[in-house]
């Protein structure tokens, strides 16, 4: 994939001009951005940007994308349901994310996140149950 191609968030966007910007380093505009650059991040395999933007306080020590061999996840698009703000520093995202491990059926990932603004940076804080 190179910056020209199609962004894997699903904007009608190349990567250069949505998530790899975000990915550089750019604050995200708001938490569905965010949510739509992690998304990316799992595509591109970019396991540091995934624990920088996520929230300290829920944040895992180490995040490993590896795969055994015959099990690579390739990720097959990313559906926005939901961006509620509830003030200027918290919203939530409800999304589906679809993708398949190997050679096996296709998966529809449901979930409901919550995001904080902290220092004018936004961060995925956790998933609502």
């Amino acid at each position: 994939m190179t910056h020209s191609d199609p962004c894997p968030c699903g904007r009608p966007l190349a990567y250069a001009a949505c998530c790899g910007r975000v990915h550089a380093g750019e604050a995200a505009a708001d938490a569905e951005a965010l949510m739509r650059s992690r998304y990316s991040a799992y595509v591109k395999q970019l396991p540091d940007y995934l624990l920088a933007s996520w929230h300290p306080d829920t944040r895992p020590e180490s995040l490993s994308l590896d795969e055994p061999a015959g099990q690579r996840t390739r990720w097959l698009g990313l559906t926005i349901h939901e961006h509620t703000v509830s003030d200027p520093d918290h919203a939530q995202v409800r999304f589906t994310a679809r993708y398949k491990v190997g050679g096996g059926s296709a998966v529809k990932m449901l979930e409901h996140s919550r995001f904080v603004r902290e220092d004018g940076r936004w961060f995925y804080l956790d998933a609502l149950p």
